[in-house]
């Protein structure tokens, strides 16, 4: 039986997300940290703040003033393709 709450990189790895979604989480959580409910793609969604809170390495980079843009996104990325989606 498959996994109801399937990773996003496994979402992504089956094909279910694309990368512009994700890329579209990225944006969304660096824009608005305290995202809780956010639609990553059909019957699926995301708690971004959980998806990257509960992610040790991507916490540290965004908490850290001196990481670069480049960085973040990556930590964020990183945390999200991690996060376990939910069905919506």
């Amino acid at each position: 039986m498959a996994d109801p709450n399937p990773t996003v990189g496994e979402l992504f790895k089956a094909k279910a997300v694309t990368d512009e979604q994700v890329n579209a989480a990225v944006d969304a959580y660096l824009a608005r940290p305290h995202t809780a409910a956010y639609p990553i793609t059909d019957g699926y969604a995301l708690n971004l703040l959980d998806a990257v809170s509960g992610h040790r390495f991507a916490t540290k980079v965004v908490a850290n003033p001196g990481s670069s843009p480049t960085l973040k996104r990556g930590a964020v990325r990183t945390a999200i393709l991690f996060a376990r989606a939910q069905k919506a």
